[in-house]
């Protein structure tokens, strides 16, 4: 049997109409001292890119599924992006997070007044509480990556680079369940297929690298991903549904060191005088260890929620 068609671009745009009214483009804010451009999707009202999404699967939903109510499984940005629009659009929402989520991502899920439960540190875990959840209370299931509305709404981040940034050459964006990637690399090549489109994640928690490199999806364990500071990059494995994009419109998957991630938080604060959370920066950083030139590259800074003690603490680092 085979696969479903990969999204489209007519979805994309569809996607971008359907959200607009609720979801405003992010600007691009340059580094001055290496002229790399950033996709500043930190600036979202929950600071991360994934309202897009959250935006676009529940109004994708027809009006007896919205009456029923929605439900999502997230390590954080997704979980606050879900509460967030189902408030907006009166939609009763649960989240299922891990415990060990940061204190700033739960509190954003609570002040929506969204249902929250707190399960173990295994993305399965949680995916597997949120499934069982919709089937016994017939809750549609939000996907933080692994669904078609996710990753069309993502690839709207790659229509406003190309029209904020319209000589790009290179986006480099970060990797963990492959919504992000796959949705993003999708509008980009289906636009401009001269255009190179590059992942970055953890080596801590490096699945992606590895998947793409053996030609198959390869899991780590919850145990291995924990290792990373990026909390939103701690899945263990690329979507089943996200793999066939970045297989078919990614060039590359690269990783980068906790030091280095570090580094990239304390560059986007000194230049851009942004808040860049771990997950957020490593596009950042992989887009400088790349060797690509940067005066023609975006890298998306995916989010900027982050605990205030643990920012300063990174920050103080020299």
């Amino acid at each position: 049997m085979s696969d479903p068609p990969l999204i489209t671009l007519c979805a994309i745009h569809a996607a971008r109409r359907r959200i607009a009214p609720y979801v405003a483009p992010t600007p691009i804010i340059g580094l001055p001292l290496n002229g790399l451009r950033l996709k500043a999707e930190s600036l979202h009202p929950t600071g991360a890119f994934k309202l897009r999404g959250a935006f676009n699967a529940i109004l994708s939903l027809d009006d007896k599924a919205r009456a029923a109510g929605v439900v999502a499984h997230s390590s954080g940005n997704h979980a606050q992006a879900v509460a967030f629009a189902a408030a907006r659009l009166g939609v009763r929402a649960t989240l299922v997070m891990p415990a060990n989520a940061p204190a700033v991502k739960i509190d954003g899920v609570r002040r929506s007044g969204a249902e929250l439960l707190l399960v173990g540190p295994a993305s399965a875990e949680r995916a597997a509480r949120a499934a069982t959840l919709a089937e016994e209370r017939g809750l549609s299931l939000i996907e933080p990556f692994n669904q078609d509305a996710i990753m069309a709404a993502t690839g709207t981040i790659g229509l406003e680079i190309f029209e904020q940034a319209p000589d790009v050459a290179t986006v480099f964006a970060p990797v963990s369940g492959g919504g992000l990637l796959g949705g993003l690399a999708a509008a980009i090549k289906l636009t401009q297929p001269n255009v190179r489109v590059v992942g970055v994640e953890p080596e801590l928690a490096a699945d992606a690298s590895e998947s793409f490199r053996a030609g198959r999806i390869i899991a780590f364990t919850a145990e291995q991903v924990s290792r990373t500071l990026a909390d939103g990059l701690r899945v263990q494995q690329l979507g089943v549904r996200t793999w066939p994009h970045i297989r078919a419109y990614v060039d590359d998957i690269v990783t980068v060191s906790e030091d280095a991630i570090k580094a990239a938080v304390r560059l986007i604060a000194a230049e851009a005088r942004l808040i860049a959370e771990p997950s957020g920066a490593v596009a950042i950083a992989g887009a400088l260890a790349y060797g690509a030139d940067l005066a023609r590259s975006v890298a998306v800074l995916s989010g900027g929620n982050v605990d205030p003690a643990f920012f300063t603490a990174i920050l103080a680092e020299s």
